[in-house]
């Protein structure tokens, strides 16, 4: 937007439909093998940003990059512009996109089978393309209508639900519980929560449990009140019915709270500081040590900080937020909070279905992924109440990361490049990006003194 220099990712628009692929063509490098794509409807915490958004594809492929080695030259971002409703962004003229209200027309719907099938043709079908910050109204579906069909992932719903689990793991090993002990309880039930959610289920059946089982376990709060099935007012969308429960309306979490008493309480619905003084505390009184993961960002939109969660619960919660948050003394103890940041999660899983050339991404992968990350979290981490590793050894984690889903990738036969190589973890390691420059420093040396 106001920040615009130059541009650093393709903007493809609503008029452009019929012409995508010739758009893909200019741009200058042609071995492409991972595209991230946003329309900019559901930024962070921020809301429809329009064409601003872009900063969101940049920066997720420079995570690619900063976390996982992946060479940059390989990466491309996308802003596929079809108006804006933010009504700030469409009065203000120095804004860069349609001057338009979103399109919920079936253009659409064609522009991004266009833009995908251009891909697929330009670039190859095992170009890897990253939904980011769509819509709800849109991100379910097009993940269920492109998952089968292309290489492709939504970090909102995957991605999230992959660290977000990887934290409940390492959480598990400080309470002494198994998974299946637990009642989950969202404050939020969009793109985040119904992923995590669906992660949690496939969780559940590893462990043994039934799908039906593990869904009771698992409670949603919206904007209407509790998920519940025939509830009065606000009606349910097609992914919320899946976790929909047998229950009395409730209106308020800390209803909600009281009545189904939860050991694990997952903020991702962008509410600031909605996990309040009573909710904490009535969580620890109802379990010794109660899991509180306030998962929205940016910091503002936090549902509490780490010191406030610490303080409420007497220093017994086991912690970890979204946004960053110092660390914190309580009590003679030093608590060092996790950031359950997908940055953990979708460079190294990118990574491998690049290297093995992956037709298709699957849940089992971010699960795969979530127990792999969970695994590299030490017991130094655990003893600072940290259930993530630390963030300063996220090239070696997300390398971890590759070669275990890499190895799902060829087990389940979804790998394009065969035969499978014998020394797989060299293999990743070969087709990283070294950033190891020339050494352009002129040899000094002394001569003899002759005089």
């Amino acid at each position: 937007g106001h920040i615009f220099r130059r541009p650093r990712g393709l903007f493809i628009t609503l008029h452009d439909l019929g012409h995508v692929q010739s758009i893909l063509a200019n741009w200058p490098e042609r071995n492409v093998k991972a595209i991230c794509f946003t329309d900019g409807e559901r930024i962070l915490g921020l809301g429809d940003l329009g064409c601003d958004g872009m900063g969101i594809p940049v920066g997720k492929l420079a995570l690619y990059t900063a976390c996982a080695n992946i060479n940059p030259r390989e990466l491309l971002p996308v802003t596929i512009d079809v108006g804006t409703n933010n009504k700030s962004l469409l009065e203000d003229e120095y804004y860069i996109g349609l001057q338009q209200e979103r399109d919920r027309s079936q253009a659409y719907d064609e522009l991004i089978e266009e833009f995908i099938t251009s891909v697929q043709d330009w670039f190859g079908p095992t170009t890897l393309l990253q939904f980011e910050d769509f819509g709800n109204c849109n991100a379910f579906r097009l993940l269920e209508r492109y998952r089968k069909r292309c290489c492709t992932f939504n970090d909102d719903i995957q991605g999230t639900a992959s660290v977000a689990l990887a934290g409940i793991y390492g959480a598990m090993r400080l309470t002494k519980k198994k998974l299946t002990d637990n009642v989950f309880l969202f404050q939020g039930a969009g793109e985040a929560a119904i992923g995590i959610a669906q992660l949690i289920v496939s969780a559940f059946l590893e462990e043994g449990a039934t799908a039906e089982d593990a869904c009771k376990q698992i409670w949603l709060l919206d904007s209407k009140g509790l998920v519940v099935k025939d509830r009065p007012k606000g009606g349910l969308t097609e992914h919320k019915l899946e976790f929909a429960q047998e229950h009395e309306p409730v209106d308020h979490l800390v209803d909600v709270v009281r009545k189904i008493k939860p050991s694990v309480i997952i903020g991702v619905a962008a509410v600031p500081a909605v996990f309040t003084e009573e909710i904490c505390k009535m969580m620890a009184d109802h379990h010794e040590r109660p899991i509180i993961f306030a998962l929205s960002n940016p910091t503002s939109k936090a549902e509490c900080t780490a010191e406030q969660a610490y303080t409420w619960t007497e220093g017994r919660c086991v912690f970890a937020s979204g946004s960053p948050f110092p660390e914190v003394q309580y009590n003679g103890k030093r608590f060092v909070p996790g950031q359950g940041n997908n940055c953990y999660i979708f460079p190294g899983v990118a990574l491998a279905v690049m290297c093995v050339g992956a037709r298709h991404v699957t849940d089992g992968m971010f699960l795969i992924a979530a127990q792999t990350l969970a695994h590299q979290v030490a017991e130094s981490d655990l003893e600072l109440g940290r259930v993530y590793p630390a963030l300063t050894s996220i090239q070696e984690v997300s390398f971890v990361i590759a070669v275990e889903v890499a190895r799902y990738c060829y087990k389940h036969n979804l790998s394009s490049v065969l035969p499978e190589p014998e020394n797989l973890p060299q293999f990743i390691r070969d087709r990283q990006y070294q950033t190891k420059y020339t050494n352009f420093v002129p040899d000094v040396y002394s001569w003899p003194n002759t005089q």
